[in-house]
Parts: structure tokens; sequence; C-alpha cells
């Protein structure tokens, strides 16, 4: 199993950190890998949703909301490839200047991928690093106006 783990403060309230960032609709202008984000089915507090990126890969994950508890957790779906599994867990702890996001991934590639589980740790922490300075700034301005 691979993990990463990162983290970042976004000097805004918790409920506009958790709400931006769980606003899949608008992960397209948030992360700068994603192309489309289209939601499928509401089911609670559960949302499946499809993620195209930039390269035209589509995808199914699922994320469950839990703000009462200060964390999402979220499973990639159909199709699994490039990995065997990918789990996700976003956790966002309130402290003096806004808030703490932080996430953390859990997969496996499969043996078929071109890269190797090392090889996905580098590139997530490059692209969590760089999306969460993305979303920072977005939130940020946001939240001054």
């Amino acid at each position: 199993m691979a993990r990463t783990e990162n983290s970042i403060l976004i000097k805004a309230p918790y409920d506009t950190v958790f709400d931006v960032t769980n606003d899949i609709e608008r992960w397209p202008e948030l992360f700068e890998e994603y192309k489309q984000a289209k939601i499928l089915k509401r089911e609670g507090n559960k949302i499946t949703f499809q993620l195209t990126n930039k390269e035209g890969h589509t995808w199914r994950s699922s994320r469950v909301l839990d703000k009462e508890h200060y964390q999402c957790t979220a499973e990639r779906e159909e199709p699994k490839f490039p990995f065997k599994y990918m789990k996700l867990k976003w956790l966002y702890e309130n402290v003096s200047d806004g808030v703490k996001m932080t996430w953390i991934q859990e997969f496996e590639m499969d043996p078929k991928a071109k890269y190797t589980d090392d090889q996905v740790v580098n590139l997530i922490n490059k692209h969590s690093v760089e999306n969460m300075q993305r979303i920072k700034k977005i939130i940020e301005e946001e939240y001054k106006k």
C-alpha cells in the first residue's frame, strides 16, 4: 500500500473551506487537472460523481461528506485502473489562523499500470501541493470579498 499526506492552512472560516472544497461541480476551477466534474447521484451525505481529466480519461468516484466531524472520505469506483484501489480522506481542523486542511490518499497501483506506487506517490505529492496552493488562493480571495 502506498500513502500520501499533505496539509495546508487556509485563512478562512471552516464552513467556507469545507463548502468550497466539496463543491464538486467547481473542481475544474479548483484543480488544475480536471476538465469536467459531473454529479451523478446524491444520497444523503454521499455524492457519486464523474471526473474527466485534461487528457480525457474519465472515472466515477463516490464521496461521503461528514461536515459535523470535519472530514470527507472518498473512493475511486470505476474504472479503478490504473489503480487496484484508491481511497481518500480529507480532514479539516480549526486552528487559530483558519483551517488546516489535510489530504490523505491510500492506494495501490495495478501491476499493468505504467507507473509504480513510488512514482505515483511522488506525482500525487507534487500535484497535491500545487492544488492545495491553488485552492487556498481561490478561497482566501473569495473570503476577503
